[in-house]
């Protein structure tokens, strides 16, 4: 299984010191990040070399559209007994569980002592967000922020650090019930995806957007550790193929 739109961002970068090609999820500093990036593209059937199709400059931000498009169609499809709102940055006072946010930032940007000492950044926009309305929502309300999605092409220890402040942000801040809080990824080292898909809560889960080829890369040349790694995200259920992430979304 892979995400729709998995070989239409994954290929081969050029590496300009080496003028070599690596695959574009691979940190080119980390030969088993280039082995196992590798492996997945060739299940995906992306040879060494062959670019299938222009590859977006900036990867980050392409996954996050395509996340969201993805979202924005499949959801209504697979649930339309209630209203769906897929939106990319949007903020989350605009949302039911979040709308007194908004009026705590306007006392705050009044009172100098209140903005030095309060900040900003619960002031969250989500990469993705996914609201819901029913029919018998009253009209003019806030729709409910049923998910927010991180979108990370690939995972380092600073995004780690970010996707956690911002998600523990949202689960302190709500009044009601707490969204699906997940982050999506293209990440090929399980080491890496263990580093957010552990913890205390902070992310649900982690939705990987090749998780077959993931699969079958880590078992054809993973290390025993990233073996390890991989089989205890999976087992936990912490790591999940992307495309399982409507079904979750439809039936919670």
């Amino acid at each position: 299984m892979s995400a729709p739109f998995a070989t239409q961002l994954l290929g081969w970068k050029k590496i300009q010191k080496s003028k070599g090609l690596v695959p574009n999820n691979a940190d080119s500093s980390s030969t088993p990040s280039k082995a196992l990036a590798s492996e997945i593209l060739g299940y995906l059937g992306v040879q060494p070399g062959v670019t299938l199709h222009d590859i977006p400059e900036h990867l980050g931000p392409a996954l996050e559209r395509k996340v969201r498009d993805d979202l924005d169609k499949t959801l209504p499809e697979s649930d339309a007994s209630r209203i769906w709102h897929v939106d990319h940055k949007k903020i989350i006072s605009d949302f039911s569980q979040y709308a007194h946010l908004g009026t705590l930032k306007r006392a705050v940007s009044k009172n100098a002592v209140l903005s030095a000492d309060l900040g900003l950044d619960y002031l969250i926009k989500p990469d993705v967000t996914i609201g819901v309305t029913h029919a018998s929502t009253l009209a003019g309300s806030d729709p409910f922020l049923h998910a927010a999605v991180s979108c990370k092409w690939t995972i380092r220890s600073d995004r780690v650090q970010n996707i956690r402040h911002e998600f523990l942000q949202m689960i302190r801040h709500r009044r009601g019930r707490l969204p699906h809080l997940v982050t999506v990824t293209a990440e090929p080292m399980p080491s890496r995806i263990a580093a957010i898909a552990r913890g205390t809560g902070e992310v649900d889960a982690v939705y990987h957007i090749a998780f077959d080829a993931l699969k079958n890369a880590v078992e054809a040349v993973g290390s025993k550790q990233q073996k390890n790694d991989l089989a205890e995200c999976i087992g936990q259920g912490r790591l999940r193929p992307y495309e399982a992430l409507t079904a979750t979304l439809t039936t919670w």
